[in-house]
């Protein structure tokens, strides 16, 4: 396969990156970006009122807006762009390609087919907790699925190609379960699910699947040195002492817990695991390892800067937060394009 520039910059390899300032500037923004979605919507706060909201414990309404309803949605969008972003800098940094992302290995289309049976079978309408869980169930098929057919000795392009299939035969699943709903209104229920969204989340959501997010990160963040190394080379990093097998194991299973877990409560939310990466890069030196955290930063960002532009009033209704996020992320995917065929 033909190395891109996911791997170091030679010519910046020996200057040190301004990784902290970066990460200071990222999370400065996600701060401000998070007092504005407790502020903005249907009703605007002050944000100097917020600390009063926050502690007051009690049935007021403007309390109830942002502690059962505002919190939550910021919340969860921090920790879906967060473990987007994550994953993508991962599989970018395990695949040496800059154009990989969590679909890639059928992680997001598996979940999205889980969480769409559990509205065809009528189970969602059960209990909360059955649609996340689902999802999750979903992305740890699409990670033994992947495992059975690129084999023990996984090379970079059967793992390609293997994510690829799982990521095809779960779109034509999930279009045939929507072609054959004949209830209307689970049919609406899987369309709206597949354009991504925050709303009407709840703190069930968010706490049931912090644990599987966090054991996620555990495994993404581990990775750095490893993906550092084999940004050089296979035999290289073979050679560095880096159990290259190992490293893969916990590249797919950390980003099918924290991409299963983000799919199963938003929905289908694209292009935050390619764009962020990808325009963080060249602001950490090109290092895969520094690329992780600065990830998670960005793709939070993000996400919370989409969903905010969710809530822009329209007479149709809300915008939808994977509508947002692809409308960003198609262009830049378009101008990457156009770029390398320039080259």
């Amino acid at each position: 396969m033909r190395r891109s520039h996911a791997g170091p910059n030679p010519s910046a390899a020996d200057r040190p990156a301004p990784r902290f300032g970066i990460r200071l500037a990222l999370a400065a923004c996600l701060l401000v970006l998070f007092v504005a979605a407790l502020c903005v919507g249907a009703v605007t706060l002050n944000p100097l009122d917020l600390p009063a909201l926050l502690l007051a414990h009690d049935e007021a309404p403007l309390a109830i807006v942002v502690e059962q309803i505002r919190l939550p949605r910021a919340l969860l969008a921090v920790i879906v762009g967060a473990s987007l972003g994550l994953a993508g800098a991962a599989l970018q940094g395990l695949l040496r390609n800059p154009l990989a992302e969590p679909g890639i290995i059928g992680v997001s289309g598996m979940a999205a087919l889980a969480a769409v049976l559990t509205f065809y079978t009528g189970l969602a309408a059960a209990s909360v907790w059955i649609l996340p869980l689902g999802g999750m169930l979903g992305a740890l098929a699409a990670v033994a699925a992947l495992a059975l057919l690129s084999g023990r000795e996984t090379s970079i392009l059967t793992l390609i190609l293997a994510g690829v299939a799982i990521n095809s035969l779960a779109g034509a699943l999930t279009s045939l379960v929507l072609n054959l709903t004949s209830n209307p209104f689970a049919a609406y229920e899987i369309f709206f699910w597949l354009l991504g969204s925050l709303a009407n989340r709840s703190f069930e959501h968010v706490l049931m699947i912090v644990p599987f997010t966090a054991i996620g990160w555990l495994l993404l963040l581990r990775t750095g040195r490893g993906l550092d190394a084999l940004s050089l080379g296979e035999d290289t990093a073979v050679s560095l002492g880096i159990d290259t097998r190992q490293l893969r194991r916990h590249v797919i299973l950390g980003s099918a817990l924290t991409v299963g877990s983000a799919v199963a409560v938003s929905g289908v939310v694209g292009f935050v695991g390619l764009v962020v990466p990808h325009l963080l890069r060249p602001l950490v030196g090109h290092r895969p390892g520094a690329l992780l955290t600065a990830s998670m930063l960005g793709g939070a960002t993000l996400t919370l800067a989409a969903d905010l532009g969710t809530r822009v009033p329209l007479p149709q209704g809300e915008l939808k937060l994977g509508v947002v996020t692809a409308l960003i992320g198609a262009p830049f995917f378009l101008h990457l394009v156009l770029r390398g065929r320039a080259r």
